[in-house]
């Protein structure tokens, strides 16, 4: 075989060759950026069903304070059967059987909600909130402090000083009263009202904390 055709087939083999490489990466890519659409697709629909389920689950708990217990309730078994493991659900339907007289299921979805995120503020908060309403103190008191160790809120300083109020301890119910005062100052016309505090506001610290 002489130069010349040596040439030419090298020639070809070397075009052929980089013709293979770039339409094998264009597939590459095209595959890629295909893949990438398809997860961003993906986790859209997840944000929009996640962002549906907590606006639900809100508009229970808003529903808690309006004290209509039935509906309430009813939203959060509708976004448990759609989610099983959306844990906000459980501790908000439980607080709300805690309120409506039922404590024993209350504290059982409360507990389920921890047991799927044992480190979650609200979970602990409300778990301190339900054995406060069932005159568990000592208990509530734990559960609140466990609240704060994941975040300095003040409605649990607010309910470890209203305890203390019940039982009449001017000096602890002022120290957690100021804690959560100097977080929210509104807490301020709420504790004015609060009937927990009627055991200590006549005192002057107490008197000297709110005004």
């Amino acid at each position: 075989m002489n130069k010349k055709v040596i040439a030419i087939l090298f020639s070809f083999l070397v075009m052929f060759s980089l013709t293979s490489c770039t339409g094998s990466k264009g597939n590459t890519v095209t595959n890629s950026q295909s893949s990438a659409k398809v997860e961003k697709k993906a986790d859209t629909a997840a944000e929009e069903k996640n962002t549906a389920l907590e606006n639900k689950a809100q508009q229970g708990y808003d529903m808690l304070f309006q004290k209509k217990y039935k509906e309430a309730i009813a939203l959060e078994d509708a976004v448990i059967k759609e989610d099983p493991g959306f844990y906000k659900a459980y501790y908000i339907k439980g607080i709300i059987q805690c309120y409506s007289g039922n404590y024993g299921d209350g504290s059982k979805n409360i507990d389920k909600a921890l047991s799927l995120k044992p480190d979650d503020y609200m979970a602990r908060f409300n778990k301190a909130l339900s054995l406060e309403i069932n005159k568990q103190y000592s208990e509530a008191i734990m559960w609140y402090n466990k609240a704060l160790e994941i975040k300095k809120g003040e409605w649990s300083y607010y309910g470890i000083a209203s305890i203390y109020g019940r039982k009449g301890d001017v000096s602890n119910t002022v120290k957690y009263l100021k804690l959560a005062i100097a977080i929210n100052p509104n807490i301020k016309k709420e504790a004015e009202n609060e009937p927990d505090f009627n055991p200590v506001k006549n005192s002057q610290e107490f008197i000297n904390t709110i005004k």
